[in-house]
């Protein structure tokens, strides 16, 4: 019964962290809209990870987290690369011209890569039904992306946000692979420092546009590099290592989308259109299939 009652709560922490992670994330969708009213897209990138590093490297310090090996330092960089430098490269550049809400439900898919390069590298198993899953996401990834082309006379920004939804993927999968081996707290220190560093070519644009910012926009970029940054990216990496299997958290990630909509609404008054919601509803609805056979 201890043993039952022992797995039991650390399924409720796994799953509270999983929780903690999207929620955090959900709302960079809507800051990352307000604070690209005052900087360009790389100069958002560089001082919220910036703030990040800073944030983890002093908490790595206190907790004497153990440095990372040389032969790992490959992976950190390539998760560094893709969950950090490309992601927010690509996910800053394309909301300049999509909304939260739209961006949201395209970076959604994200799992679909995730599970789909998981099976390939690290054998985890992907059943028929899954695949099935899969198919119907991607289905309601084309359906927003059309309607969002409808809308805006298709722009470069959804392909952007696409990219950047590719990118997370690529990420949760090397991230897997090395918290086997790596705490939370140090994956996730090692893999944000990493991409910061490729980040500071940009330095020189960020401290040209501060001057142009408010003490309010600077203020919302550096939580955003405390919490849905450092703290969300800290959690999913130990709901990522303690989970039994990829698909049992990343199903979490369903709830970004509604989270990230109903946060742009109240904070910038945006609303997504009838046909881009139906869209979206239909890659959760695909995802949803894919966690439950996995499951099973």
């Amino acid at each position: 019964m201890k043993i039952k009652d022992g797995e039991t709560r650390k399924q409720l922490y796994t799953y509270g962290a999983a929780f903690v992670a999207v929620f955090l994330w959900a709302s960079a969708f809507p800051a990352t809209r307000y604070a690209l009213q005052y900087y360009s897209p790389v100069s958002l990138m560089v001082m919220r990870f910036s703030a990040a590093s800073i944030t983890l490297g002093v908490i790595g310090i206190l907790k004497k987290i153990r440095p990372p090996k040389l032969k790992d330092l490959p992976l950190f960089a390539a998760s560094g690369i893709s969950g950090v430098f490309l992601y927010s490269f690509l996910f800053n550049t394309g909301s300049v011209s999509v909304s939260a809400g739209v961006s949201s439900f395209i970076i959604a898919s994200s799992p679909v890569f995730t599970i789909v390069l998981t099976g390939i590298f690290l054998k985890e198993a992907v059943k028929p039904m899954c695949w099935v899953g899969i198919l119907i996401s991607c289905i309601g990834l084309a359906a927003v992306t059309l309607t969002q082309g409808a809308e805006l006379s298709f722009n470069l920004g959804l392909l952007l946000i696409i990219g950047a939804s590719v990118s997370s993927g690529v990420y949760s999968a090397i991230m897997r692979a090395i918290t086997k081996n790596y705490t939370a707290l140090e994956a996730t220190t090692y893999t944000i420092m990493a991409g910061t560093l490729g980040t500071l070519i940009f330095l020189p644009t960020a401290i040209n546009e501060i001057p142009n910012s408010t003490a309010t926009v600077n203020l919302v970029v550096v939580l955003m590099g405390i919490f849905p940054a450092a703290v969300a990216y800290l959690t999913w990496s130990y709901a990522l290592r303690e989970a039994k299997k990829t698909t049992h958290v990343i199903g979490f990630s369903y709830l970004i989308p509604l989270i990230s909509t109903v946060l742009a609404y109240i904070w910038l008054k945006e609303t997504l259109s009838v046909y881009a919601l139906i869209g979206g509803m239909i890659i959760i609805g695909g995802m949803i299939i894919t966690n439950i056979f996995s499951r099973e």
